[in-house]
């Protein structure tokens, strides 16, 4: 596909040189429609190896090793598409309260911390203050700044009633509504 592309983009510099050349519009309207083609092609390519990257992900392997060529092809392609370094998530269904998976909450990825199950004062407190926490792209929860789970992964700081706003919720591990309550509560003891 791309080098279907760049055949596309040579043409249509050529067709641009042209028209630059012998002052002809038609050739460059010809230039930029090949371009604009060949835009679409790297969309329509793009869109494809995303939609067959979502569909391996979410379907389960299973490989038979009948040809070690095949194999290692095979393994040299993955390779190609995922970058060395990159944090590998599984996505885990998760069900509701009462294990109906029809009351299933969001996925969950391997090696995400579960959600904390607040106690509804903390929320009502939490929700109105601005207290920073962060979060992490593409993980669901909020975290204050010295949990554990955070590591050396890139965090995003945020007001607590932004993020719930966004629709993140707490962290099952550092318990950023409990702790961030409960220092509201005993700063308000302090100043009263």
């Amino acid at each position: 596909m791309l080098y279907i592309v760049l055949v596309l983009v040579l043409t249509a510099l050529g067709l641009l040189v042209a028209a630059l050349i012998t002052a002809n519009s038609l050739w460059a309207w010809i230039s930029i429609a090949l371009s604009v083609v060949a835009g679409l092609l790297l969309v329509f390519d793009w869109l494809r190896r995303r939609k067959k990257r979502s569909a391996e992900s979410a379907a389960p392997v299973e490989e038979t090793a009948d040809d070690p060529a095949d194999e290692a092809a095979d393994s040299e392609e993955d390779d190609e598409e995922r970058p060395q370094d990159a944090e590998q998530t599984v996505l885990m269904p998760t069900t509701g309260e009462l294990g109906d998976p029809e009351e299933a909450a969001e996925p969950q990825r391997i090696g995400d911390p579960g959600e904390e199950e607040s106690d509804p004062a903390d929320v009502a407190i939490v929700s109105e203050l601005e207290t920073e926490i962060v979060v992490v792209d593409e993980y669901p929860r909020y975290h204050v700044t010295t949990c554990a789970w955070l590591e050396t992964r890139d965090t995003i700081p945020l007001g607590i009633g932004e993020a719930r706003q966004l629709g993140f919720t707490p962290c099952a591990l550092c318990t950023p509504d409990a702790e961030i309550a409960g220092q509201h509560r005993d700063k308000t003891k302090a100043d009263g």
